[in-house]
C-alpha cells in the first residue's frame, strides 16, 4: 500500500484532509479470508466486509471519502470510479439519454470513449468543428460550438485535452445556459486543476475526472461527478458502468490523490522549462510536448536507451506527462536529455473527407494498401486515443505509415484498416 504514497506515511494529508478509506484498511486486523479475492492474502485488497463499505450503496467510509471529494471539487455529488475515466464518461452519456437527450454536439476528434459511450446510450453525435495548427487538433471555438449545439440538446466537450489546450469553458457555460442545454466535460487529463480557474467543475453540470493521470492515484482510479440538476440522473447511470466488484486500494489511491496538496514549485519549474526548450505553448503545466516532426521516432527510441518513457508519440511530437508527485531532479534529468536531441520538420497528418459509398462492402487493408481509400471507422494512435482518420475520411500516405509502425492503435482490425470497397 505504501507505493503510491511515498511522501505521506499518516491519517491526514498534508492539508489536514482525514483519509477514510486508507484510514480504514490500514486499522484492519489480521484474519482468515473466506471472502473473495482468491489470493487469500487479505491485506488492502479486499472485498465489501461488514467493516469495509460497500460502493453500490456506500454509508461507512466510502460514503465519507466521496462527500469530501465532492465538497473539494465543488461537486452536488461526487462518484469513485475503478474502471477509468471511460466509466465515467459513459455515465455521463447515459444519464444524459436518461433525461430524453437524443443528439449530443462534441468534436468529432474526442477520446473514443464518446463514441462508444454515444452508441451504447443510443445518442447522435453531432460533430462540432474543430480546426488543427501545428500539427495539433485545436479546441472548438464559442461559435463553431453554437453552430453544433444549435442542432442538437447537450454539448460535450474535452478540457483540458491530451495537449493541454482548453476551450472557452466560461462562454460555453454561458452558451448552454442561453441555451439552456446541458454541458458535459470529459476531463480526464484535469483532476490536477480542482481549485483553479480552468478546472472543469466551475462549468459543467457533469465532469469526469481521470484522477490517475495527473494526480498519484493508482491506475483506474477516476471521479465521476454532477452539479445539483443531475446528481439523480448520474447516480442512476453509474451503476450500469462500474464493476461490482471494485478494488479498495484503487478507491483509497483516489481519495489520497484529490486530497494531495499542489506543488507549486513544480507547477513554475515546469513551465519555465518549457518556454526554455521550445516546447508546444499550452497552458497546463502538467503536459510538455516537444515538436520532434519526422524524428519523433528515432528521439523516442534514444529517450528509452536512457530510460526516459514519454506518454506518447503522435508522430510529430512527444508527451512527457508530469504531475505534483514529479520531482524537480527528474525535470532536470529529462531537460539534459532533450537538448541532445535534434528536433525534425513537423509532417503534415490532416486526413482528407472522402465520400462514403452507399451500400459498399467493407474490407479490412494492410495500411499500404488502405493508402487513398475511404477509411469506415475511426482510427488512431493509442494512447492519445483520438482519431488519426475518421469514418469516411480518406487514408493519406503519412497515417498509413504512421499506423504501420505504431505501437499500440484502435479502429483497426489485426493491423488492418477498415474501408469501403470500391467499384
Amino acid at each position: 500500500m505504501r507505493t503510491w504514497y511515498p511522501r505521506f506515511r499518516g491519517k491526514k494529508t498534508a492539508r489536514g484532509e482525514k483519509l477514510h478509506i486508507l484510514g480504514m484498511l490500514r486499522a484492519q486486523r489480521r484474519h482468515i479470508s473466506f471472502h473473495t479475492p482468491g489470493h487469500k492474502r487479505g491485506g488492502a485488497d479486499i472485498t465489501e466486509l461488514s467493516y469495509s463499505d460497500n460502493l453500490a450503496s456506500p454509508a461507512g467510509v466510502i460514503a465519507e471519502a466521496q462527500a469530501d471529494l465532492a465538497r473539494i471539487t465543488g461537486a452536488a455529488q461526487s462518484f469513485l470510479l475503478t474502471d477509468g475515466s471511460t466509466s465515467g464518461v459513459h455515465a455521463m452519456l447515459h444519464a444524459l439519454a436518461s433525461r430524453g437527450i437524443r443528439r449530443v454536439a462534441c468534436p468529432e476528434r474526442s477520446h473514443r470513449s464518446v463514441a462508444t459511450g454515444c452508441e451504447l446510450a443510443g445518442l447522435v453525435r453531432v460533430p462540432v468543428f474543430c480546426g488543427t495548427a501545428a500539427g495539433i487538433p485545436l479546441q472548438p471555438t464559442a461559435k463553431d460550438a453554437e453552430t453544433a449545439l444549435s442542432q442538437a440538446d447537450a454539448l460535450l466537450v474535452t478540457s483540458p485535452d491530451y495537449y493541454g489546450n482548453f476551450p472557452d469553458l466560461a462562454a460555453l457555460r454561458a452558451l448552454c445556459d442561453r441555451e439552456n442545454k446541458p454541458l458535459v466535460i470529459d476531463g480526464a487529463h484535469g483532476a490536477h486543476l480542482h481549485g483553479t480557474p480552468l478546472y472543469a467543475g466551475r462549468y459543467a453540470d457533469m465532469w469526469v475526472d481521470g484522477v490517475h493521470k495527473s494526480l498519484p492515484a493508482l491506475t483506474q482510479g477516476a471521479l465521476v461527478s454532477a452539479g445539483s440538476g443531475w446528481t439523480d440522473a448520474l447516480a442512476s447511470s453509474v451503476g450500469y458502468f462500474r464493476t461490482t466488484s471494485p478494488s479498495y486500494p484503487i478507491m483509497a489511491s483516489v481519495e489520497y490523490a484529490v486530497k494531495y496538496p499542489r506543488n507549486a514549485a513544480l507547477e513554475e519549474a515546469a513551465q519555465a522549462l518549457k518556454a526554455r526548450i521550445g516546447a508546444y505553448p499550452n497552458a497546463d503545466w502538467s503536459k510538455l510536448l516537444l515538436p520532434f516532426g519526422d524524428r519523433a521516432d528515432a528521439a523516442q527510441a534514444a529517450l528509452e536507451r536512457q530510460g526516459i518513457y514519454p506518454e506518447f508519440n503522435d508522430g510529430n511530437y512527444l508527451m512527457f506527462y508530469l504531475s505534483p508527485a514529479t520531482t524537480r531532479g527528474e525535470l532536470k534529468t529529462l531537460e539534459r536529455a532533450l537538448r541532445r536531441l535534434p528536433r525534425g520538420t513537423l509532417r503534415t497528418l490532416q486526413a482528407e473527407r472522402g465520400e462514403i459509398p452507399l451500400g459498399a462492402r467493407i474490407v479490412a487493408l494492410p495500411p499500404a494498401e488502405a493508402e487513398g481509400r475511404v477509411c469506415a471507422a475511426d482510427c488512431g494512435l493509442f494512447p492519445p486515443c483520438i482519431p488519426l482518420i475518421l469514418r469516411g475520411e480518406r487514408v493519406g500516405a503519412a497515417q498509413a505509415a504512421l499506423l504501420q509502425r505504431a505501437g499500440g492503435t484502435f479502429g483497426l482490425q489485426e493491423g488492418k484498416i477498415p474501408v469501403f470497397e470500391e467499384a
